[in-house]
């Protein structure tokens, strides 16, 4: 384990297909490091900036904690929100690579009490079927004043 790492206090932990895979997709493409692995067991702990995921390549007689059967895409109902320093650099990286978009970068803007929290964000799919809903800060403003 790298010293420099600290653990954040929610980790999900991704059952992929092919590990390599999926490295060329989250470290080269979206920009993460690989924090520690273990390449017997096929596993990697990634980490960007404190965001962090786990790989862990699907292995039929190795333990995994599966609730169901592993059809693609894997991870239906779940995108992962990650907070980047900008979205253009991974944009530029996954156009380099004709890597689709699930839905276009759009400025979107969420109430959070009395503000709204504003973010430049895309959502991409991972190899596997993973949505991953990359997004910067756009700031905060109050929110809007609505008709009664």
């Amino acid at each position: 384990m790298t010293a420099t790492l600290t653990h954040a206090t929610l980790v999900p932990e991704l059952v992929v297909a092919d590990l390599a895979t999926s490295l060329r997709f989250w470290v080269d493409l979206i920009g993460f490091r690989i924090a520690y692995d273990r390449p017997e067991s096929r596993f990697a702990y990634l980490d960007c900036d404190g965001a962090q995921v786990m790989l862990d390549q699907y292995n039929p007689s190795a333990r995994h904690w599966l609730t169901g059967p592993m059809d693609r895409p894997l991870g239906r109902g779940i995108n992962l929100q990650i907070e980047v320093a900008a979205v253009e650099p991974i944009l530029g990286r996954l156009d380099a690579a004709a890597w689709p978009l699930f839905m276009a970068v759009e400025n979107a803007w969420y109430r959070a009490g009395a503000i709204e929290v504003g973010q430049r964000q895309f959502l991409v799919q991972d190899p596997d079927g993973y949505l991953l809903r990359l997004g910067a800060k756009l700031g905060e403003r109050p929110v809007a004043a609505t008709a009664p």
